[in-house]
């Protein structure tokens, strides 16, 4: 193991400046058949591909070799924000975000291509996820809850439309998705008396074409508002329908005014992206009383489950449970806890856990696992097609929740107090829903999403500011490397050149690491496309 000072890579990354690289070659036309089927010099997607599997064909880079990593560049932001956002690739290019600033830097060598920043607008700077690339144009979403459309080329801004209304309280930090013709976006905000959303925008003109509402219109009686859709769905092209998670009811931590089950809050929807019709819903908290966003990725899988073929969607959720849909129907394959829980009876027909209402908040407190940051949140899953393992970080934990009377200011309705959680990884068993195996990052967590490689690798970070090489069949440290800070995003890889870089960001820089080039023997390792 190599074990890297973060003043060593905090001076490297020093030299990352503004010098361009002469393999530069600005991206013209990404198509979506390049989306469709991305190739393993690119990364043209948040997720990296439609299915939100962030699993790599690329092989060079090995559980017997990855020992010998070291750092290939490093590029410092200078910026307060952390680095939250996955980075895009297209020709050659990284594409990156902290919010209100676009970076374009050389994959390469880390050398800074353009910077493009945004007067700091209203809205909450809470951290930004990445922009979204079609036909030579960028698109990011910005926190005063504005879509804005870059020439990829230089950064200059060819458009700006609202997504939502920053006075009356939404923002938006999301990376977009592009599906076909449609720019598709989604809202934050957790105040009461807003309504959650998806709008689709034409990426030429920015004009809207559709808008799907998660909860009914505001002032409806026994009914919520909230649904937020802050986090970048996934796209079944075959089935036409795009996947997407949606938050909390409002209020947040008290039910009494919004009766039933609150649809489609805390849900996953199956949306027609040419239409904005909903297909189906499957809700995973019913007349949620804990904050548990269901917003947490929907992994697209084609495989068996239980000997019969499948195409199927899973879905580790902020409640604790680990879902299986059958993503044609929307119809309940699995149903199981993955860590802690008790606020549930169990699992109803349907599939969906059953709330205690014991277990809702209280005057005088309920000690509930998870607790309201749940058992995952936003870090991004894997899951690799050779073992079998949908790998997540997790955050076994539990809480006492309080309620009190709803003041209408901010909609909480009560308050959550931590008592004890620690970070894992966890692999689960897709077929049974049992951990294979769990690697511990440390009693304050870890905000790193999860990448893995055909090789049979695991990238991710800890709680202490390493990055981590696990062996994706046992979960055992190959390899790490002292960046100085947590990760707070997901890690990517890609080839050029004949060498696989892995992407992974520390605070304010982004790192790139490779094998030594003296210790490459040539050639493509890869075997397939994304």
């Amino acid at each position: 193991m190599k074990l890297f000072q973060s003043a060593v890579v905090l001076a490297a990354s020093a030299l990352c400046v503004t010098a361009l690289s002469p393999h530069f070659v600005v991206a013209q036309n990404l198509e979506n058949s390049q989306i469709l089927k991305p190739t393993p010099d690119s990364w043209p997607l948040y997720h990296g591909d439609y299915s939100g599997r962030r699993h790599s064909p690329l092989t060079q880079i090995t559980p017997q070799n990855v020992d010998r990593l070291s750092l290939a560049w490093a590029f410092q932001t200078r910026q307060f924000f952390e680095i939250k956002s996955t980075p895009l690739l297209v020709d050659g290019v990284l594409y990156f975000s902290v919010p209100e600033h676009i970076w374009a830097v050389d994959a390469r060598s880390g050398h800074q291509l353009w910077h493009y920043s945004k007067p700091t607008p209203k809205g909450l700077h809470i951290g930004h996820r990445g922009v979204a690339m079609y036909k030579g144009w960028l698109y990011f979403t910005t926190t005063d809850a504005h879509l804005v459309s870059l020439n990829a080329k230089d950064g200059t801004v060819r458009w700006s439309k609202e997504i939502a209304d920053v006075n009356a309280g939404y923002w938006t930090t999301m990376s977009p998705l592009i599906v076909k013709d449609h720019v598709i976006v989604g809202v934050s905000g957790d105040f009461d008396n807003l309504g959650g959303y998806l709008r689709s925008f034409d990426p030429e003109t920015g004009d809207m074409q559709w808008q799907w509402n998660s909860t009914p219109s505001v002032g409806t009686p026994n009914s919520t508002t909230g649904g937020m859709t802050w986090m970048t769905g996934t796209y079944d092209p075959e089935l036409n329908l795009i996947f997407w998670g949606t938050g909390n009811p409002t209020p947040v931590l008290k039910g009494d005014s919004r009766p039933g089950d609150d649809q489609w809050t805390c849900s996953i929807v199956a949306i027609n992206p040419d239409t904005g019709k909903l297909a189906w819903g499957f809700q995973a908290s019913p007349h949620d009383t804990h904050d548990w966003d269901a917003v947490e990725t929907p992994v697209l899988v084609d495989a068996d489950f239980h000997g019969q073929p499948r195409k199927m969607l899973m879905q580790a959720s902020r409640n604790g449970y680990f879902f299986v849909l059958d993503r044609t129907t929307g119809k309940s394959l699995l149903t199981v806890p993955f860590g802690p829980t008790n606020w549930a009876l169990g699992v109803d027909k349907e599939g969906r856990p059953i709330p205690n209402p014991e277990k809702e908040p209280k005057p005088d407190g309920r000690l509930i696992a998870p607790d309201e940051g749940g058992l995952t949140n936003y870090r991004a899953p894997s899951f690799d097609p050779r073992t079998g393992l949908f790998i997540v970080d997790a955050h076994p934990s539990y809480s006492v929740y309080f309620a009190k009377p709803a003041d209408g200011a901010y909609g909480w309705a009560g308050a959550d107090y931590g008592l004890w959680g620690k970070g894992v990884i966890d692999a689960i068993d897709y077929q049974t829903g049992k951990i294979r195996w769990s690697h511990d990052v440390g009693d304050g967590g870890s905000g790193a999403g999860i990448l893995t490689t055909e090789s049979g690798l695991t990238i991710t970070g800890d709680g202490l500011g390493n990055v981590l090489a696990l062996e994706t069949k046992t979960g055992k440290t190959l390899w790490h490397a002292r960046t100085g800070r947590g990760m707070e995003s997901s890690p990517i890889t890609y080839e050029l050149d004949g060498r696989q870089y892995i992407i992974t960001s520390s605070g304010g820089t982004l790192f790139a690491w490779a094998l030594p080039e003296n210790a490459l023997e040539g050639g493509s390792s890869a075997s397939q496309p994304h």
